[in-house]
């Protein structure tokens, strides 16, 4: 009889687990001033495509582009400005076909137009596809649009949205707007449905200051406490400092995305980067970064990122633009 030779233990391969990832881009404040308005006119109507263009390739690259629209939208003239915004409904088409996804409504210019303008804006969206939460007309929408749910490769997302006031203008009866509340933002955070990762937009802070002031901090970690993996944050036109780790994302303030406000710091933003990772059956994880971006005013309000504006000949103001962002980023919170 032969003899035997021991046997060799299987080689146990073992599958590198699956790598899933997501990722989001959000922008600073969507604004219509006159001059933009009239930049934008053509012979037959609104072009707004050379506003978008330098961006839309960000835009299309990410899995979901959020933008907070800070103006109402209407199909017919008069078009106004500062301080009841009025804008061409071409508008909304314009975002969509750039590759924007959702757009976030609640903000202090949200019922610049009244109950006609809350219509007018939340149908122009609908029939251009575009997802939106924060404002809704009726209760039937606010039922519908309340919880802003999102999924991406398995990974389940929900976008809530609220603003710190509307300037004083009240919500026409049967209306809704979303306000900066914690007992309602808790409450809403307790009924929605279980995702994998928590977004909340909120207009806040101060106009014009740099720096995230308390109440912004006590509601950023009021939020990261109740579940809130991203904050991102409106309203004060100027870059504020962002705050990231492997757990999730603070945006203080992106700042302005396209506006006709050319004082310093106020004449261009962030876009905001997150990438959502899942490594096999573990916890999500984020990774963040931010670009900058100015507005060529002399070019049809063009948005231009760092990568390529730095390529230009853009004179003193973007020059400055980016020092004072280099500058506050490196600083931090």
């Amino acid at each position: 009889m032969a003899d035997q030779q021991p046997m060799q233990p299987a080689e146990v391969v073992v599958p590198a687990p699956d790598t899933v990832r997501v990722e989001l881009l959000f922008t600073g404040d969507v604004m219509q001033h006159e001059p933009q308005v009239a930049a934008a006119r053509t012979a037959d109507g609104f072009d707004y495509a050379p506003t978008f263009a330098a961006v839309r390739s960000y835009f299309e690259q990410a899995d979901f582009t959020i933008v907070n629209l800070e103006t109402t939208l209407s199909d017919r003239p008069p078009y106004t400005g500062y301080p009841l915004f009025r804008s061409p409904h071409v508008l909304a088409s314009t975002l969509r076909d750039v590759g924007v996804d959702v757009v976030c409504q609640a903000n202090n210019h949200c019922l610049d137009g009244g109950r006609i303008g809350v219509r007018r804006t939340t149908a122009t969206l609908d029939a251009c596809g575009l997802l939106r939460t924060g404002v809704f007309r009726d209760s039937v929408d606010y039922r519908r649009n309340r919880f802003l749910y999102l999924r991406k490769h398995g990974i389940r997302f929900l976008l809530l949205n609220y603003t710190y006031g509307t300037n004083g203008l009240p919500t026409p009866q049967g209306m809704w707007v979303n306000r900066i509340d914690t007992v309602l933002i808790a409450r809403d955070l307790a009924e929605a449905a279980e995702v994998d990762c928590r977004m909340v937009a909120l207009h806040w802070g101060n106009e014009y200051e740099r720096t995230p002031n308390r109440e912004q901090c006590r509601l950023a970690a009021f939020l990261r406490r109740h579940g809130v993996d991203v904050v991102i944050g409106h309203h004060p036109h100027v870059i504020q400092p962002f705050e990231a780790d492997s757990t999730g994302v603070i945006f203080y303030s992106l700042g302005n995305f396209v506006s006709n406000q050319r004082q310093r710091f106020r004449d261009g933003g962030l876009m905001g980067r997150v990438v959502v990772e899942r490594i096999g059956e573990g916890p999500l994880r984020y990774q963040a970064e931010v670009i900058p971006v100015w507005v060529d005013k002399a070019n049809h309000y063009r948005i231009l990122p760092s990568a390529a504006a730095d390529t230009m000949s853009l004179g003193a103001a973007y020059q400055q633009f980016m020092v004072d962002t280099r500058q506050l980023l490196q600083k931090g919170v």
